[in-house]
Protein backbone atom coordinates (compact mmCIF):
# COMPACT_ATOMS: atom_id res chain seq x y z
CA UNK A 1 0.00 0.00 0.00
CA UNK A 2 1.29 3.47 -0.92
CA UNK A 3 1.71 5.67 2.13
CA UNK A 4 0.27 9.15 2.57
CA UNK A 5 3.52 10.96 1.76
CA UNK A 6 3.98 9.06 -1.48
CA UNK A 7 0.39 9.74 -2.51
CA UNK A 8 0.87 13.45 -1.90
CA UNK A 9 3.97 13.43 -4.08
CA UNK A 10 2.04 11.64 -6.82
CA UNK A 11 -0.73 14.23 -6.67
CA UNK A 12 1.80 17.06 -6.99
CA UNK A 13 3.48 15.30 -9.94
CA UNK A 14 0.21 14.68 -11.79
CA UNK A 15 -0.85 18.26 -11.07
CA UNK A 16 2.29 19.48 -12.83
CA UNK A 17 1.65 17.16 -15.76
CA UNK A 18 -1.89 18.35 -16.41
CA UNK A 19 -0.74 21.97 -16.12
CA UNK A 20 2.25 21.48 -18.44
CA UNK A 21 0.09 19.72 -21.02
CA UNK A 22 -2.40 22.60 -21.02
CA UNK A 23 -5.19 20.50 -19.54
CA UNK A 24 -5.79 23.27 -16.98
CA UNK A 25 -5.21 27.02 -16.82
CA UNK A 26 -4.63 29.21 -13.80
CA UNK A 27 -6.12 27.48 -10.73
CA UNK A 28 -8.47 25.17 -12.65
CA UNK A 29 -8.88 21.45 -12.08
CA UNK A 30 -8.77 19.18 -9.06
CA UNK A 31 -7.44 15.77 -8.07
CA UNK A 32 -8.42 13.37 -5.30
CA UNK A 33 -7.13 9.99 -4.16
CA UNK A 34 -8.74 7.59 -1.69
CA UNK A 35 -6.28 6.57 1.03
CA UNK A 36 -8.58 3.99 2.59
CA UNK A 37 -12.32 3.42 3.00
CA UNK A 38 -12.76 6.56 5.11
CA UNK A 39 -10.09 9.09 4.09
CA UNK A 40 -9.03 10.86 0.90
CA UNK A 41 -6.45 13.38 -0.21
CA UNK A 42 -7.49 16.41 -2.26
CA UNK A 43 -5.83 19.30 -4.03
CA UNK A 44 -6.46 22.74 -2.48
CA UNK A 45 -8.72 25.38 -3.97
CA UNK A 46 -7.22 28.52 -5.46
CA UNK A 47 -3.82 27.01 -6.29
CA UNK A 48 -2.36 26.34 -9.75
CA UNK A 49 -1.81 22.63 -10.31
CA UNK A 50 1.59 23.50 -11.75
CA UNK A 51 2.82 25.09 -8.51
CA UNK A 52 1.50 22.78 -5.80
CA UNK A 53 3.65 21.34 -3.02
CA UNK A 54 2.98 18.34 -0.81
CA UNK A 55 2.30 20.65 2.14
CA UNK A 56 -0.74 22.01 0.30
CA UNK A 57 -2.50 18.64 -0.06
CA UNK A 58 -5.41 18.18 2.36
CA UNK A 59 -6.78 15.06 4.01
CA UNK A 60 -10.58 14.83 4.29
CA UNK A 61 -13.18 12.29 5.34
CA UNK A 62 -15.79 10.91 2.95
CA UNK A 63 -18.12 13.81 3.76
CA UNK A 64 -15.55 16.40 2.77
CA UNK A 65 -14.64 17.45 6.31
CA UNK A 66 -10.98 18.37 6.81
CA UNK A 67 -8.99 15.93 8.93
CA UNK A 68 -5.55 17.46 8.52
CA UNK A 69 -3.59 19.88 6.37
CA UNK A 70 -2.07 23.34 6.25
CA UNK A 71 -4.64 25.78 7.66
CA UNK A 72 -3.76 28.25 4.88
CA UNK A 73 -5.48 26.01 2.32
CA UNK A 74 -9.00 24.72 1.86
CA UNK A 75 -10.15 21.62 -0.04
CA UNK A 76 -11.10 21.94 -3.69
CA UNK A 77 -14.48 23.60 -4.06
CA UNK A 78 -15.51 20.73 -6.34
CA UNK A 79 -14.72 17.93 -3.93
CA UNK A 80 -18.49 17.18 -3.87
CA UNK A 81 -18.18 15.87 -7.42
CA UNK A 82 -15.38 13.53 -6.39
CA UNK A 83 -17.24 12.32 -3.30
CA UNK A 84 -20.22 11.41 -5.47
CA UNK A 85 -17.97 9.21 -7.61
CA UNK A 86 -16.59 7.37 -4.57
CA UNK A 87 -20.10 6.92 -3.21
CA UNK A 88 -21.44 5.39 -6.43
CA UNK A 89 -18.28 3.52 -7.46
CA UNK A 90 -16.45 1.74 -4.60
CA UNK A 91 -14.01 0.35 -7.19
CA UNK A 92 -12.72 3.85 -7.97
CA UNK A 93 -9.78 5.14 -5.92
CA UNK A 94 -8.87 8.34 -7.76
CA UNK A 95 -10.58 11.10 -9.75
CA UNK A 96 -9.03 13.71 -12.04
CA UNK A 97 -10.96 16.78 -13.22
CA UNK A 98 -9.46 19.05 -15.87
CA UNK A 99 -10.33 21.28 -18.84
CA UNK A 100 -8.30 19.81 -21.74
CA UNK A 101 -8.86 21.98 -24.80
CA UNK A 102 -10.06 19.46 -27.39
CA UNK A 103 -12.22 17.40 -25.05
CA UNK A 104 -13.72 20.54 -23.53
CA UNK A 105 -14.44 21.88 -27.03
CA UNK A 106 -16.60 18.81 -27.67
CA UNK A 107 -18.29 19.36 -24.29
CA UNK A 108 -19.04 22.98 -25.23
CA UNK A 109 -20.30 21.93 -28.67
CA UNK A 110 -22.53 19.29 -27.08
CA UNK A 111 -20.95 16.47 -29.11
CA UNK A 112 -20.19 13.27 -27.16
CA UNK A 113 -17.05 11.31 -27.98
CA UNK A 114 -18.95 8.08 -28.42
CA UNK A 115 -17.93 6.77 -31.85
CA UNK A 116 -15.80 3.67 -32.50
CA UNK A 117 -12.72 5.40 -33.87
CA UNK A 118 -9.44 4.55 -32.11
CA UNK A 119 -8.86 0.99 -30.86
CA UNK A 120 -7.04 2.14 -27.72
CA UNK A 121 -9.82 4.56 -26.82
CA UNK A 122 -12.52 1.93 -27.37
CA UNK A 123 -10.72 -0.36 -24.92
CA UNK A 124 -9.63 2.20 -22.32
CA UNK A 125 -12.49 4.73 -22.08
CA UNK A 126 -15.23 3.49 -24.43
CA UNK A 127 -18.06 5.85 -25.34
CA UNK A 128 -17.69 9.15 -23.50
CA UNK A 129 -21.05 10.76 -22.67
CA UNK A 130 -21.82 14.38 -21.75
CA UNK A 131 -23.28 15.25 -18.35
CA UNK A 132 -25.77 18.15 -18.35
CA UNK A 133 -24.41 21.50 -17.20
CA UNK A 134 -24.28 22.11 -13.48
CA UNK A 135 -23.09 25.06 -11.41
CA UNK A 136 -19.53 24.34 -10.20
CA UNK A 137 -19.03 23.71 -6.46
CA UNK A 138 -22.74 22.85 -5.99
CA UNK A 139 -24.62 19.54 -5.92
CA UNK A 140 -25.80 20.19 -9.48
CA UNK A 141 -22.71 18.51 -10.94
CA UNK A 142 -22.82 15.44 -8.67
CA UNK A 143 -26.50 15.08 -9.59
CA UNK A 144 -25.66 15.40 -13.30
CA UNK A 145 -22.87 12.82 -13.34
CA UNK A 146 -24.55 10.25 -11.07
CA UNK A 147 -26.30 8.19 -13.80
CA UNK A 148 -23.28 8.35 -16.14
CA UNK A 149 -20.47 7.29 -13.81
CA UNK A 150 -22.23 3.98 -13.19
CA UNK A 151 -21.19 2.83 -16.67
CA UNK A 152 -18.30 5.11 -17.69
CA UNK A 153 -14.87 6.08 -16.39
CA UNK A 154 -14.64 9.18 -18.59
CA UNK A 155 -17.27 11.91 -18.68
CA UNK A 156 -17.52 15.23 -20.51
CA UNK A 157 -19.08 18.02 -18.46
CA UNK A 158 -21.25 20.30 -20.58
CA UNK A 159 -19.64 23.76 -20.98
CA UNK A 160 -17.15 22.86 -18.29
CA UNK A 161 -14.49 20.17 -18.82
CA UNK A 162 -13.85 16.49 -18.29
CA UNK A 163 -13.76 13.93 -15.50
CA UNK A 164 -11.83 10.64 -15.45
CA UNK A 165 -11.95 7.87 -12.86
CA UNK A 166 -9.36 5.24 -12.03
CA UNK A 167 -8.29 2.35 -9.85
CA UNK A 168 -5.41 4.60 -8.76
CA UNK A 169 -4.11 8.08 -9.59
CA UNK A 170 -2.00 7.08 -12.60
CA UNK A 171 -4.90 5.09 -14.01
CA UNK A 172 -7.24 8.08 -13.72
CA UNK A 173 -4.65 10.43 -15.23
CA UNK A 174 -3.88 8.15 -18.17
CA UNK A 175 -7.59 8.06 -19.01
CA UNK A 176 -7.54 11.86 -19.16
CA UNK A 177 -4.60 11.64 -21.58
CA UNK A 178 -6.45 9.07 -23.70
CA UNK A 179 -9.59 11.22 -23.69
CA UNK A 180 -7.78 14.35 -24.85
CA UNK A 181 -5.73 12.46 -27.44
CA UNK A 182 -8.91 10.93 -28.86
CA UNK A 183 -10.69 14.28 -28.92
CA UNK A 184 -7.80 15.89 -30.82
CA UNK A 185 -7.71 13.09 -33.42
CA UNK A 186 -11.47 13.16 -33.96
CA UNK A 187 -11.39 16.96 -34.28
CA UNK A 188 -8.66 16.83 -36.92
CA UNK A 189 -10.46 14.05 -38.82
CA UNK A 190 -13.57 16.24 -38.89
CA UNK A 191 -11.51 19.06 -40.40
CA UNK A 192 -10.30 16.63 -43.08
CA UNK A 193 -13.92 15.90 -43.91
CA UNK A 194 -14.35 12.31 -42.78
CA UNK A 195 -14.41 10.23 -39.60
CA UNK A 196 -14.03 6.54 -40.37
CA UNK A 197 -16.04 4.59 -37.77
CA UNK A 198 -15.12 0.99 -37.05
CA UNK A 199 -17.90 -1.61 -37.55
CA UNK A 200 -19.64 -3.52 -34.75
CA UNK A 201 -17.59 -6.68 -35.26
CA UNK A 202 -14.35 -4.77 -34.72
CA UNK A 203 -15.73 -3.12 -31.62
CA UNK A 204 -16.72 -6.52 -30.25
CA UNK A 205 -13.27 -7.95 -30.98
CA UNK A 206 -11.68 -5.04 -29.12
CA UNK A 207 -13.97 -5.54 -26.14
CA UNK A 208 -12.92 -9.19 -26.09
CA UNK A 209 -9.33 -8.00 -25.83
CA UNK A 210 -10.32 -5.78 -22.93
CA UNK A 211 -11.72 -8.81 -21.12
CA UNK A 212 -8.61 -10.83 -21.99
CA UNK A 213 -6.38 -8.13 -20.49
CA UNK A 214 -8.61 -8.09 -17.39
CA UNK A 215 -8.74 -4.30 -17.41
CA UNK A 216 -10.32 -2.53 -14.45
CA UNK A 217 -13.07 0.07 -14.62
CA UNK A 218 -16.17 0.38 -16.73
CA UNK A 219 -16.69 1.42 -20.34
CA UNK A 220 -19.89 2.04 -22.27
CA UNK A 221 -20.02 0.45 -25.76
CA UNK A 222 -19.08 2.84 -28.57
CA UNK A 223 -21.48 3.81 -31.35
CA UNK A 224 -20.80 2.12 -34.70
CA UNK A 225 -23.18 4.20 -36.82
CA UNK A 226 -21.44 6.40 -39.44
CA UNK A 227 -20.42 9.86 -38.34
CA UNK A 228 -22.50 12.47 -40.16
CA UNK A 229 -20.17 15.45 -40.12
CA UNK A 230 -22.64 17.70 -41.93
CA UNK A 231 -25.18 17.38 -39.11
CA UNK A 232 -22.68 17.22 -36.26
CA UNK A 233 -22.72 20.94 -35.73
CA UNK A 234 -19.05 21.19 -36.73
CA UNK A 235 -18.27 23.08 -39.91
CA UNK A 236 -15.43 21.75 -42.01
CA UNK A 237 -13.54 23.63 -44.67
CA UNK A 238 -15.38 21.67 -47.38
CA UNK A 239 -18.70 22.87 -46.04
CA UNK A 240 -17.64 26.43 -45.40
CA UNK A 241 -18.76 29.11 -47.86
CA UNK A 242 -15.61 31.09 -47.04
CA UNK A 243 -13.53 28.21 -48.39
CA UNK A 244 -15.23 28.51 -51.79
CA UNK A 245 -14.47 32.21 -51.85
CA UNK A 246 -10.82 31.63 -50.98
CA UNK A 247 -10.62 28.98 -53.71
CA UNK A 248 -12.01 31.34 -56.34
CA UNK A 249 -9.65 34.14 -55.35
CA UNK A 250 -6.69 31.75 -55.43
CA UNK A 251 -7.65 30.56 -58.93
CA UNK A 252 -7.90 34.16 -60.15
CA UNK A 253 -4.49 35.03 -58.70
CA UNK A 254 -2.88 31.93 -60.22
CA UNK A 255 -4.42 32.74 -63.62
CA UNK A 256 -2.96 36.26 -63.55
CA UNK A 257 0.46 34.93 -62.59
CA UNK A 258 0.44 32.51 -65.54
CA UNK A 259 -0.40 35.33 -67.96
CA UNK A 260 2.57 37.44 -66.88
Amino acid sequence: MVNEWELKKQIVEIGKRIWQRGYVASNDGNITVMMNDDELLTTPTGVSKGFMTTEMIIKCDKKGNVISGNSKYKPSSEVKMHLEVYKERPDIKSVVHAHPQYATSFAVAGIPLNKCVLPEAIIVIGAVPIAPYGLPSTMEIPDAIRPLIKNSDAILLENHGALTLGSDLLNAYHKMETLEHTASIVWKAIQLGNVNVLPAEERDRLMTLREKFNMSGRVAPCDVTPCDIASSGVKTSSNNADSDLVKKITEQVMAKLKNK
